[in-house]
């Protein structure tokens, strides 16, 4: 069952009905957040009841927000593995080092988490057409839980998405829009034609349940490693939903009693070329501002611009954590390392988190007898032209 008790917004703090569908809070525009009642879930709720539950996300049902198990929409998305990265440690003289491979979700990324829960829930509360504006994986992650929830699903994405995108959403049967510009402009077409059409919006921190499939892999983390939770995540931070999905779920499984205050310094990393965040912390800023002229061959790094940059600084700042940026070469090279010596086929978004990791142990932030745990989250499949150095021989 579900402990879901109410939505909270992460701004102005009033509270809404969770049984009622809602986008962002009404007072202030800003992100709402499902809270549980976590008491209650921890009298008859323990971390060891979760042996023997099937290995998806939603072995962590009572702290998601679908009611009825007959509305979830699963295709076996979570519990990925998190590999001892040995080679890659060894380069970095670092005993510790892992790798969560989000890629082996299904659709390739870790994008399959938050709209496997966003789909159900909205399917619960009775959705029957849903919208998204997307960089690449998003698009068809929604594309393909709605084939399997049978609900028309329309994405909008950049015109020039890589190709492998487009292809997937279209495959799953989504209606495929493309649009000139960035994310931020596909974002506010879908949302002005997702309005007149009576489609419900599923962007980035625009309504609060892709949030919740997100926060599964903070969960994951702890139960992989003991219940303990690492030193350092290095995190690619495109909306970051992700990073504050996982913060989230450290304060859950504080107040269940499944782990203690600890908590990991949290480190967003950005490309040089779209970095708002970076930019932010820099400077002491309490949110982003758009960035302009936004370029990266990270698809999932093209973010010019997030409604939960807030949120992101301030769990970057209460962790002691840092805001990293990498250049596209930087990226790519880190990229190929960690296919070639790992064996995991890394997204450029998965390429930049090794980076920005080499510089924090170059500069002394991060030790070597740290438990750091770096996210690839996804597939490097999506991106054949990244992947491959130009000096790769090719089909001989």
């Amino acid at each position: 069952m579900s402990y879901l008790s109410f939505l909270e917004c992460s701004c102005c703090g009033r509270l809404y009905d969770a049984r009622e569908l809602h986008t962002v809070c009404p007072a202030c525009a800003k992100p709402l957040l499902a809270r549980y009642d976590l008491l209650r879930a921890s009298e008859a709720w323990s971390r060891h009841s979760l042996l023997g539950r099937a290995r998806t996300l939603w072995r962590y049902a009572e702290v998601l927000p679908v009611e009825r198990q007959e509305y979830q929409i699963s295709l076996g998305e979570g519990c990925t593995p998190l590999i001892r990265a040995g080679h890659l440690g060894e380069l970095l003289g670092m005993d510790r080092l892992y790798l969560k491979d989000e890629s082996l979700n299904p659709t390739g990324s870790f994008k399959a988490r938050g709209l496997s829960v966003a789909v159900s829930r909205a399917r619960e509360l009775g959705i029957d057409g849903v919208v998204i504006p997307s960089a690449g994986n998003a698009g068809g992650a929604l594309a393909a839980y709605a084939a399997r929830a049978q609900v028309p699903a329309h994405v909008f994405m950049p015109r020039d998405v890589p190709e492998a995108f487009l292809v997937e959403c279209l495959a799953y049967g989504a209606r495929v829009t493309l649009v000139d510009g960035l994310i931020n402009d596909c974002g506010r077409v879908a949302a002005e034609i997702g309005a007149q059409e009576g489609w419900f919006n599923m962007a980035t921190l625009k309504e609060p349940y892709r949030l919740e499939g997100k926060k599964t892999m903070g969960y994951e983390l702890a139960e992989t490693l003991g219940w303990r939770l690492p030193d350092v995540i290095v995190y690619p931070t495109g909306g970051g939903t992700g990073l504050i999905g996982m913060w989230k779920a450290f304060d859950e499984m504080e107040e269940l009693g499944w782990i203690g205050p600890e908590r990991p310094r949290m480190v967003a990393v950005q490309a040089e070329g779209c970095a708002p965040i970076v930019l932010a912390f820099e400077t002491g800023s309490e949110s982003a501002l758009p960035w302009p002229d936004a370029h990266t061959i990270a698809a999932g790094l093209r973010v010019p611009s997030t409604p939960g940059s807030c949120l992101v600084l301030e769990i970057l700042r209460a962790s002691g954590g840092a805001a990293v940026s990498v250049t596209d070469d930087e990226l790519t090279a880190a990229q190929s390392r960690m296919t070639r010596l790992e064996g995991v086929f890394a997204c450029p978004e998965g390429g930049a988190a090794l980076a920005a990791l080499e510089k924090l142990v170059g500069n002394g932030r991060v030790q070597a007898n740290e438990t750091v745990v770096l996210f690839n989250t996804g597939t490097g499949l999506k991106y054949p032209n990244a992947a491959v150095p130009s000096d790769a021989a090719r089909r001989r």
